[in-house]
């Protein structure tokens, strides 16, 4: 398999790429930042349900009839 190598500004993504997980190291930061997420998730929740008119306590929507069925024109 013949993969390209692309440069750009000095920078070659296949042969340096490895740098940026010594620095992100999911061992490191993969708990701590799906945690936050979760904060984030949770805090985004408790706002939502506690909007006037919104959540557990929000009112039974108001039922709509139906239209009446249009019946087609007979076939000639």
């Amino acid at each position: 398999m013949n993969v390209m190598n692309i440069e750009f500004m000095g920078y070659k993504p296949l042969e340096q790429d490895y740098r940026f997980w010594l620095v992100v190291n999911p061992a490191t930061w993969l708990i701590p930042t799906l945690l936050a997420v979760l904060v984030v998730a949770l805090l985004v929740h408790v706002v939502a349900f506690s909007l006037p008119g919104q959540g557990w306590s929000a009112p039974a929507p108001v039922a709509v009839e139906a239209a009446p069925a249009v019946e087609a024109a007979p076939a000639q």
